[in-house]
């Protein structure tokens, strides 16, 4: 079912912060950025081998990575896995009986379909499904 590590994504309390922290320690540079309103983040995407690390700013306190920024701090907010067939992969999961955030898929950042798997289902780890756009 699952065919890569697409991104792993970090919180950050400061993205502009991060990318030039990334950008002057690792040597990795922003691919593609863009904030993705109803998730509430500022994301930015930095390519790494075949997958990127993604570094996510809260758009403000009351979104997802804001609460999780007040509660945890800055660190691993999730690893996202690359499949072919997202509504088959959530319908096979909801099968075997694993705790989903989106039982349907929906638009991400870069045009992709994501859903998430919630961390009670999967050993404490937040996990996003991610298809990438279909070409043609």
């Amino acid at each position: 079912m699952l065919n890569k590590i697409e991104h792993v994504a970090l919180a950050v309390a400061d993205l502009d912060a991060a990318v030039a922290h990334y950008a002057d320690t690792w040597g990795l540079e922003v691919e593609h950025r863009e904030r993705v309103e109803d998730q509430g983040v500022e994301e930015a995407m930095l390519p790494l081998g075949d997958s990127y690390l993604q570094l996510l700013g809260a758009t403000g306190p009351d979104t997802t990575v804001g609460r999780f920024l007040a509660t945890r701090g800055e660190g691993l907010h999730h690893i996202a896995y690359e499949v072919d067939d997202l509504p088959a992969a959530l319908a096979g999961l909801k099968d075997k009986g694993v705790r989903l955030i989106d039982e349907a898929p929906r638009r991400g950042g870069r045009g992709h379909l994501v859903a998430f798997v919630h961390p009670k289902g999967n050993h404490g780890l937040l996990v996003e499904l991610i298809q990438r756009p279909r070409s043609g």
